[in-house]
């Protein structure tokens, strides 16, 4: 019978653990870590990537195929293209206006991260499902917080894998075209004044420009992974979760142009935009200059404090969703 208990044991393949034994914080990143893995293995996940990174082709290759353009337009700006009834002088414009966009300026990530952020909010519906909304809706939460963690380690641990996705789709490819602009010229890099000093157009370059992309994407990463992690355990599945962040990104924008735009209310009523709200501060961070909006909008002050607002209400709502979790420890 003892010789028995020992064959068994042995099958199960136990062994003592021979590392070093760390705090429970270390368990934020094999949480994330899981997380990511279970969306990784979903062939919609990088579909959806796959589309993603056309917009990023787009303003990698568009410099170079709109000087080839601009060079195969002819010199007469009255000529008529063949094919087309538009004098040749209108096109000549608008490739140039397309050129000054893609120069590496802060318009060119401006439009980049604005454009982008349709394709984050069809991901994040998917991650939210997966990351997130499978572990309430299969009761895999108890066995988290089973483990010596608190419920704050395991949303941190979900707060970083949505962050990571949301980095591989925003701030990784501005941080390619960047290195793209750099490598054509050293000036870029290294002179914060480029483009006012060469005529090119306005705000800054160099390391200011690059701590305004990071700052961007620091701020898309932490607002958006704390309001993910709250949406997806409150609604769970990926249908429910599209119909929400539909509401709260495009209706609510709509909502915001009516009451501003075309009722001419006050501005602070912009701020039910939560994507307005985020485009603000992070073209702060860019360098653009309050005034240059074309619409009334909020303070930074106003827009940064709705922020802090939301993030607040999302992360009380978690603790709140994770306490009445049942647990068997």
């Amino acid at each position: 019978m003892l010789c028995g208990a020992r064959m068994s044991a042995g099958l199960l393949h136990y062994r003592t653990w021979q590392g070093r034994m760390r705090g429970p914080w270390c368990s934020v990143w094999p949480i994330a870590r899981v997380a990511l893995g279970n969306l990784l293995r979903r062939r919609l996940f990088w579909v959806l990537y796959a589309f993603a990174c056309l917009l990023f082709l787009m303003f990698f290759f568009g410099t170079y195929l709109l000087a080839w353009a601009e060079s195969q337009l002819p010199e007469d700006p009255n000529a008529r293209l063949r094919g087309l009834a538009v004098p040749a002088g209108n096109v000549m414009r608008l490739v140039r206006r397309a050129l000054q966009i893609l120069n590496g300026s802060q318009e060119t990530f401006a439009y980049f991260f604005v454009y982008q952020g349709s394709m984050v909010m069809v991901i994040l519906t998917l991650a939210g499902a997966v990351l997130v909304g499978n572990d309430f809706t299969h009761r895999s939460l108890s066995f988290y917080l089973a483990k010596p963690i608190n419920r704050w380690h395991y949303i941190l641990g979900k707060c970083l894998a949505v962050a990571i996705v949301l980095n591989l789709v925003t701030t990784l490819p501005a941080l390619v075209l960047f290195s793209q602009h750099a490598m054509g010229d050293w000036d870029y890099l290294v002179d914060s004044n480029y483009f006012i000093s060469s005529g090119l157009g306005a705000g800054p370059a160099g390391p200011r420009l690059l701590v305004g992309i990071v700052a961007f994407g620091l701020l898309l990463s932490t607002f958006l992974s704390v309001m993910l992690v709250a949406t997806a355990s409150w609604v769970r599945r990926t249908l429910p979760l599209v119909m929400v962040w539909t509401t709260l990104f495009m209706f609510l924008r709509l909502l915001a142009n009516i009451l501003v735009d075309g009722l001419q209310h006050d501005a602070r009523w912009r701020l039910v935009d939560l994507w307005n709200s985020i485009c603000l501060l992070g073209f702060a961070g860019l360098g653009y200059d309050h005034g240059r909006w074309p619409t009334p909008q909020p303070s930074y002050l106003e827009a940064g404090l709705v922020l802090l607002g939301v993030s607040t209400l999302c992360l009380i709502y978690l603790n709140q969703r994770t306490r009445a979790v049942d647990v068997i420890k």
